[in-house]
Formats: structure tokens, C-alpha cells, sequence
């Protein structure tokens, strides 16, 4: 499983409707509005290279008031939530 961080810059009256827009798209499992230099983020997960430019070169780069996105392919996953959960399966 191949997961990427797409960084997001869209037209700013279309924000919310970019980020309906992208949820839409197979792969993607979520968009966040954020603040500071970027308006959305986007978290992508695929099984292969040819997915992952399939939803983000193919798709989310046509959806109509994305202006740009940048892409970072996580290499690992680091996360003390899936951690907690992990040792709290069956309990009360």
C-alpha cells in the first residue's frame, strides 16, 4: 500500500467544493482544509505507482479550481493512535 500526502493549492472562493470534489476520486480516503501557504491536504492511499498517478496527476489535478499540488510519498507510517487501537481490540 502506497500512501502519499498531496499538498493542495485551489481557487479560494471553491475551496469547499475542490475538497467535495477530491473526496469523490477512488484512492483518496481524505481532504482537510488547512491553513498557512496551501488550502487542502489530501491523503491518498493506492496499492502501486500507476494508481497513485492515476488519482493525483489524472484526477485530482483536473478537478475543476485545483490550481496546483505538491506530492510526498511516505515511505513509512508512524502512528501512536494505530498503536493504541492495536492493544485495545476486544476490550470494553
Amino acid at each position: 500500500m502506497l500512501t502519499a500526502i498531496v499538498l493542495i493549492t485551489a481557487d479560494s472562493s471553491r475551496i469547499p467544493e475542490v475538497a467535495e470534489g477530491i473526496t469523490q476520486i477512488p484512492g483518496v480516503s481524505e481532504v482537510y482544509s488547512v491553513t498557512g501557504d496551501r488550502d487542502l491536504v489530501a491523503i491518498v492511499r493506492v496499492s502501486d505507482h500507476d494508481k497513485l498517478a492515476d488519482v493525483i496527476a489524472d484526477k485530482m489535478g483536473k478537478v475543476e479550481g485545483v490550481n496546483d499540488t505538491t506530492t510526498y510519498i511516505a515511505f513509512r507510517a508512524y502512528s501512536q493512535h494505530d498503536l493504541e487501537a492495536a492493544f485495545h481490540i476486544g476490550l470494553d
